[in-house]
């Protein structure tokens, strides 16, 4: 078998190290002994943008909102569900990943970062969020390990119920917040039931049909805030 090559580590913001490596063609960041991305389990990535695009249907312009650059398999998936008029704003945190994007793992990034309708922002998300009111049809978060924070303490307020009130505040009427999540959390999506989401949980495959159940909580901006009523997890 190929051995793991380390290629570079990175520094978290306020604590932790990231690790790039690779094996052959493929690609692993890990987080102490934790893998939080690979370069060959992509499917539940992707449907973070598919499921979300879906819902907003045929909005004119879409402006979607992007925490978390990983390897780009939520980027390229919007990109190919939304029209030339739409924006995609993507969050990342730590800069090498940015550099890794264009460095190392540009072969898997191919020409999704110099789509003219892509912004990267270096920077936390929450920032972002904070500073739009009625900014963004759709806000993908795809932070940390989900609502269970990992690599970062304070990721977790961006699943609090100030995060979450943040959060509706920047999203257009009908807007979708979309949060991916290694395991399910049924106090998180009681927390986005009483911040005013109607809420539907997907459980989808990391890799085709196979592989771990990841958890995306597609949360739509309910007209007033009014509380959700419950909605039966989808299963693919």
């Amino acid at each position: 078998m190929i051995p793991w090559t380390l290629l570079d580590t990175a520094q978290v913001p306020e604590g932790g190290e990231l690790r790039l490596k690779r094996r052959g063609a493929e690609f692993s960041i890990m987080a102490g002994a934790t893998e939080l991305m690979n370069s060959r389990l992509s499917g539940s990535e992707k449907a973070l943008a598919t499921l979300v695009c879906a819902r907003l249907g045929a909005r004119p312009a879409p402006v979607l909102l992007i925490g978390g650059l990983g390897m780009g398999f939520t980027l390229r998936a919007a990109l190919g569900e939304v029209g030339a008029e739409a924006r995609i704003v993507v969050a990342e945190l730590v800069p090498a990943v940015i550099d890794w994007a264009r460095g190392p793992m540009a072969e898997i990034f191919g020409d999704s970062l110099d789509d003219p309708r892509v912004t990267v922002a270096e920077g936390d998300v929450a920032r972002l969020i904070g500073a739009g009111r009625a900014a963004y049809d759709a806000i993908l978060l795809d932070v940390d390990n989900g609502p269970g924070g990992l690599t970062r303490a304070a990721n977790d307020g961006l699943y609090s119920p100030a995060g979450l009130g943040a959060a509706s505040a920047a999203l257009r009427p009908g807007g979708v917040l979309a949060v991916w999540s290694s395991a399910p959390d049924s106090g998180f999506t009681g927390r986005l039931r009483r911040a005013g989401f109607a809420v539907e949980e997907a459980r989808v495959r990391a890799h085709g049909k196979s592989g771990a159940r990841h958890v995306i909580w597609l949360a739509e901006k309910r007209a007033g805030g009014a509380p959700a009523a419950p909605r039966p997890p989808r299963r693919p």
